[in-house]
């Protein structure tokens, strides 16, 4: 946590995920001295809430950051690629949950479980990954550090908060729709979300994987500092709010049991586990929503290969998948 009181400005703060921030940096006591809530002029004059004080929303311009020590940008990646550089002259340190700097050699992409120390390497922004890839390695840093993993294979389960205040709203009144007889009619997704499945609504590169696929591959290997990890993702939306689930297999270099990946879970920050094989109780997103904590359990031996552990996770989207992780960082910065 930060030993002085900082003034903290908030990109994005009448979104989905800009909400969020401002209850974590409530919630977790972050040492603010002053905050500006940053948004589009169409939300501009608009009030928020934060410590029992009203705040005005203010629009976004290249010189809101005066005074800033660290702005947390949540408005989108060309909002992110116009205004971050502007923070960072005025002197502010940006934490960016946008995909626009995630990949670029000199920002740091951070899950401050999994690679804290690579904070220190930034030059005035510092990126969150995807929120898929922050609730994978949440639970799975622990087993990599204690047996060296060749393969990760996950299947995601993604909720409508993914896509926004407006993707929430779509799968709303969509379920609404439908329950009364009438028929879902896609605005924000291309196919119908209420009572439905569809492979994530990115775009289908040349190999066959969507954007969000090669966004885990990718980030994996750079917050790991593994390139030799093979990572295969199928990312797909499903009916739920705001938490994401996902069924990951490891395939690891030595032989592994369930007992030890328990005992280094049990261990791990971020991570809670839930796993009553009796009960049948296992992560499920309504037990994740407004939890830090990532949910993980389902753990067995995979009987398709050896060395290799199957296991769930669940995960807030909104909060370890973005607003909490960038909190994170700015307490660890």
């Amino acid at each position: 946590m930060p030993n002085r009181p900082l003034n903290v400005a908030v990109v994005g703060a009448t979104g989905a995920v800009g909400v969020e921030m401002i209850k974590t940096l409530e919630k977790r006591n972050f040492p603010v001295k002053n905050l500006r809530l940053l948004a589009s002029s169409r939300s501009a004059g608009k009030q928020a809430q934060f410590n029992g004080q009203n705040y005005t929303i203010e629009e976004l311009t290249h010189d809101s950051f005066k005074d800033i020590d660290v702005a947390l940008f949540s408005a989108g990646g060309s909002i992110s690629k116009e205004f971050a550089p502007s923070a960072v002259k005025a002197g502010a340190v940006v934490v960016d949950n946008s995909s626009c700097f995630r990949m670029d050699p000199t920002v740091p992409l951070v899950v401050p479980e999994v690679n804290p120390a690579d904070i220190k390497q930034h030059n005035g922004i510092i990126a969150n990954p995807t929120c898929t890839t922050i609730i994978m390695l949440v639970a799975v840093k622990p087993l990599y550090d204690i047996y060296p993993v060749k393969r990760i294979n996950v299947c995601t389960y993604q909720s409508a908060s993914g896509a926004g205040a407006k993707g929430m709203f779509e799968l709303i009144e969509q379920t609404k729709t439908v329950l009364a007889g009438g028929k879902a009619e896609p605005k924000v997704f291309k196919w119908p979300y209420a009572f439905n499945v569809f492979s994530h609504n990115t775009d289908i590169g040349e190999n066959g994987y969507n954007t969000e696929e090669m966004k885990m591959v990718n980030e994996t290997k750079k917050i790991m500092h593994d390139d030799g990890i093979g990572v295969c993702a199928t990312c797909v939306r499903v009916p739920v709010l705001r938490s994401h689930a996902e069924s990951i297999t490891l395939e690891f270099k030595d032989n592994v049991t369930v007992e030890a990946a328990l005992e280094a879970w049990k261990k791990a920050p971020g991570l809670t586990i839930v796993d009553d094989r009796a009960a049948n109780h296992f992560p499920m997103p309504c037990e994740s929503n407004e939890q830090y904590n990532v949910l993980a359990g389902r753990i067995r031996y995979n009987l398709a290969a050896p060395n290799s552990l199957t296991f769930f996770v669940c995960g807030d989207q909104l909060l370890k998948g973005a607003a909490l992780n960038a909190v994170q960082i700015a307490e660890l910065m």
